[in-house]
């Protein structure tokens, strides 16, 4: 009899259900739910493919200290005692947490109360610091809390959807997806997209300002004077509900007193910036929303800040389909920020420069201290860590070896921590190989709790798998690791449940007339039963409003002492990390559709890895002409931090003088593929969230001796190979490879490859020593388990058909001889890159489908092939297809 258990995904901050059912035979399938608020049985593909990822290859499954397989007890008796003995030797600040959105609410919640109440510093910062900290501080500024307004049903409602920074097709998809269910529905929504780049997201638009890189807050202070010039200021609201307008006006005027001279600082056409400011002024129901290309900024608060002010002026906010809206980059970077999971934060929203919030917290948690100060933030605690001033530090569900900015030098501060500890769900990755004690923690699946998504919304993630190995909860461990440092009674949890509920109470505490506006209080008293039976609800969330809030400030009261919320000057600044002669182009970072953070799980999935196989550049034609980089090509991109060698893309999407590199690859999956390598640690002043947006670079072309490719049943290291990257692929791994020498024996090198001496059966290869072309395929009963392709350029056969061969028993003849020709056996075996994951549909059968059936719409191709009829994701790539014929 299968298991269904109804959950929610574990990626971005959509917050979507999904119903998970197991079978008896341990398969999983994964469906969205269609009674699920965030999505309504909608997935995107990364969501879809999660039951790809599951398994227990490639987990920590054994506590291990100093390389050494240990037992719970004595792993837990060596983290309590670095941390004692840290502190008494060099005090509480000495030692740091480093946490993950990734977390449930009840692990964050533990392990903030440990370290701030208990240690007594305030040193636990979170991944969430490198993406929506900057929203964080901007809606403290302007609101006087860290709230959230609008809802997901805004943008249903919304006349008019700004996407400032987000390319929300293939970092959000189901919003998107929702947004264009809404378009369809209603033509009269008007969308516009601000991004430098032409994403798939702004190809899709009514109007793309595809702006000069930085230069956000002068086009939205160009729009707030632009309002006030046009009457469009909501005089009553301005007066009764917020401060400080006329101070924002002025300085907004001084840098974007027109049209003109924002179009010339942004780079765009006076006419399309006209087109934007009249659309907004015209537009009552408007929804702004902002992500990563907003936040990720040297200036990300004072950008948000400057989009708020337009929505005060003209009092679009806290009604139906308006408001500023920040999309949260991870699963639960909003229940981390519940609980105080920032260092500058205090638990349930209460601040560490308040004396009466230090001591209300401390007397709920009956805790011997409070920290007095913020902590460190994530780029100031690892400069910490390298000056030695942090001498223990304990990672948990983060790689920060990888998604920090200046990552080499995070490298080199963890290899000279006294004591790194890592909790992970993975056996490998850049920051694992780093620690001195590792600790299994369970994953996505098998973990019960809580998160919070970008609506406020609190919902339920249920297990559904046991754990494997010796795997624990997060929450389990930590408390497991208090108990040991003296604090077993304030830690004696024995469920997510209890911890849920305390962290209910506390956001209630003494909140006299909900002054805070997190208070999820009516919850402070919840069953086991109710517990787990928790329906996704928004907060605040009391006993006087037990079903929740959908939007906030609807009666135009904020959370200052006055009520009031603020205009905030914003004086636009030049990102500082600009292009010089030395370094002349602009670096950018950020998602590809199908990838997750560090891919330590969509790299699992040979449908997620298909789409994107290796890391890349996108350049510029002009670009490419002038540094002399051909379409496919390797290239070595170098900044003042780092390099990194990855394919060249040629794409008119991207800005001349501008590359983007995809912030996922590692060193598990790419030799040289890391982005934030290249990136300085260059933070915002006020959030500390650093400018993943802007780097400087300089590229040329990386020329070797020989390209090749590799297929494999096993997961290989390539030796000798100077460049690879590695894939997931149905029933194989594959590999893109180059190398500066060529061997003298290609066969040997082959050999060490793929097989050892006793293993030749079934060995077969060509080879022209000549031309420095190798091929060759190695085969265990019949089946074939690996292949190699060599040449001197990067003329080398197809590649996506091969992999249908690995699902295969056994191969005949003419099969096999298509191995070493190069040519698949079947023209329609060779279905290309694959652009549809949902459904596995390639490239060269979209193109059969429009140039031979005559498939001339989106609908028809979803309809005769499938593609696009899933998550959506693929929809705006299939429409570039079509427009190319």
């Amino acid at each position: 009899m299968s298991l269904e258990v109804r959950t929610t995904c574990p990626y971005c901050g959509v917050g979507c259900g999904v119903i998970a059912r197991r079978e008896p035979s341990g398969a999983v399938t994964i469906t969205g739910d269609p009674e699920h608020p965030s999505n309504y049985g909608r997935l995107c593909s990364k969501g879809s493919a999660l039951g790809e990822t599951l398994g227990e290859s490639g987990r920590l499954l054994t506590p291990m200290v100093n390389g050494r397989e240990v037992d719970w007890d004595t792993a837990l008796d060596s983290v309590a005692n670095g941390l004692q003995q840290a502190i008494r030797e060099h005090g509480p600040e000495s030692v740091a947490f480093y946490v993950s959105g990734q977390l449930l609410t009840e692990d964050y919640y533990v392990a903030n109360k440990l370290m701030k109440g208990f240690i007594g510093a305030a040193n636990i910062d979170t991944n969430s610091r490198l993406c929506m900290s900057s929203a964080v501080a901007a809606h403290k500024r302007a609101f006087g809390a860290d709230v959230m307004p609008c809802s997901y049903d805004d943008l249903e409602r919304a006349k008019l959807i700004v996407l400032a920074g987000s390319n929300a097709a293939w970092c959000h998809p189901v919003i998107y997806q929702r947004i264009m269910a809404s378009k369809q529905q209603n033509p009269d929504l008007q969308i516009v997209t601000i991004d430098p780049r032409m994403t798939p997201t702004a190809a899709t638009a009514d109007l793309h300002l595809a702006i000069r890189p930085g230069t956000d807050a002068l086009l939205f202070n160009g729009l707030l004077v632009y309002l006030e010039q046009q009457g469009e200021r909501n005089s009553l609201f301005v007066r009764q509900a917020t401060r400080e307008s006329e101070a924002a006006l002025a300085v907004a005027a001084l840098d974007a007193p027109d049209i003109a001279r924002v179009a010339k600082g942004c780079g765009l056409a006076p006419a399309a910036v006209e087109r934007f400011y009249r659309l907004f002024a015209r537009t009552e129901r408007v929804v702004t929303v902002y992500s990563q290309g907003i936040n990720q900024s040297s200036s990300g608060v004072d950008k948000i800040n400057a989009i708020i002010n337009s929505h005060l002026l003209t009092g679009r906010i806290g009604r139906p389909g308006m408001g500023p809206f920040s999309l949260t980059g991870q699963p639960n970077a909003m229940g981390g920020r519940e609980v105080g999971g920032l260092a500058n934060q205090l638990a349930a929203h209460m601040e560490l420069e308040s004396e009466a919030d230090r001591e209300r917290v401390k007397r709920f948690w009956e805790a011997p201290a409070i920290p007095r100060r913020g902590g460190l933030k994530a780029v100031d605690l690892f400069d910490a860590v390298e000056a030695g001033r942090i001498r223990v530090l304990w990672i948990m569900a983060t790689n920060p070896a990888v998604s920090l900015p200046d990552s080499d030098r995070i490298r080199r501060a963890l290899e000279k921590c006294a004591l790194v500890i890592v909790s992970d769900c993975v056996a490998a990755t850049d920051t694992l190989e780093l620690a001195h004690i590792r600790l299994p923690a369970t994953t996505w699946g098998e973990r019960d709790g809580t998160v919070t998504s970008s609506e406020r919304r609190i919902s339920r993630q249920h297990a559904f798998l046991p754990a494997p190995g010796e795997a624990r909860p997060d929450w389990w461990i930590v408390s497991q690791v208090a108990s040991r440092m003296g604090f077993s009674r304030q830690f004696n949890y024995q469920r997510p449940s209890e911890i849920f509920r305390e962290h209910a109470a506390l956001s209630g505490f003494e909140n006299r007339g909900g002054h805070r506006a997190f208070d999820i209080s009516g919850y402070a008293d919840l069953s086991d039963a109710a517990y787990e039976a928790l329906t996704p609800r928004q907060w605040p969330l009391t006993r006087r409003e037990p079903s929740g809030t959908c939007r906030l400030f609807s009666e135009g009261l904020f959370c200052t002492e006055d009520g009031r919320a603020r205009f905030v000057p914003v004086t636009p600044g030049p990102p500082k990390n600009m292009p010089n002669q030395e370094y002349p182009l602009t670096l950018n970072s950020g998602r590809v559709r199908d990838h997750w953070h560090t891919m330590t799980r969509t790299g699992l999935s040979p449908r997620l890895a298909s789409h994107t196989i290796e890391p890349y550049a996108e350049v510029h034609p002009d670009d490419a002409a002038l540094y002399d980089l051909a379409d496919g090509a390797l290239a070595c991109i170098e900044s003042p931090t780092g390099s990194a060698t990855v394919r060249v893309r040629v794409t008119a999407g991207q800005q001349p003088g501008s590359l983007f590199m995809p912030m996922h690859w590692n060193g598990q999956f790419a030799e040289t593929g890391r982005v934030n390598a290249l990136l300085p640690g260059v933070t915002d002043p006020l959030s500390g969230q650093p400018e993943f947006k802007q780097g400087r670079a300089r590229i040329r072309e990386r020329r070797y001796a020989w390209h090749g490719f590799l297929f494999s049943r096993r997961r290989l290291l390539p030796v000798g190979a100077d460049y690879w990257a590695r894939s997931r692929g149905a029933g194989c791994w594959r590999y893109e490879m180059a190398g500066d020498l060529t061997p003298q024996d290609w066969a040997g090198m082959a050999r060490s490859y793929l097989c050892s001496a006793e293993q030749e059966v079934g060995w077969m290869e060509y080879s022209d020593r000549a031309a420095n072309r190798y091929r060759a395929a190695r085969f265990v009963d019949n089946s074939l388990e690996s292949c190699l392709f060599i040449g001197p350029d990067l003329e080398l056969p197809p590649r996506d058909w091969i992999e249908v061969l690995f699902g295969k028993a056994s191969l005949d003849i003419a099969e096999r001889a298509s191995l070493l020709s190069g040519h698949a056996p079947d023209k329609r075996a060779d279905v290309g890159r694959i652009v549809c994951a949902c459904h596995g549909i390639g490239e060269k059968r979209i193109q059969a489908g429009i140039q031979v059936q005559g498939l001339n719409s989106v609908e028809a191709i979803a309809e005769v092939l499938k593609a696009g009829s899933g998550c959506g994701s693929c929809v705006p790539e299939i429409r570039a297809m079509l427009a190319a014929g």
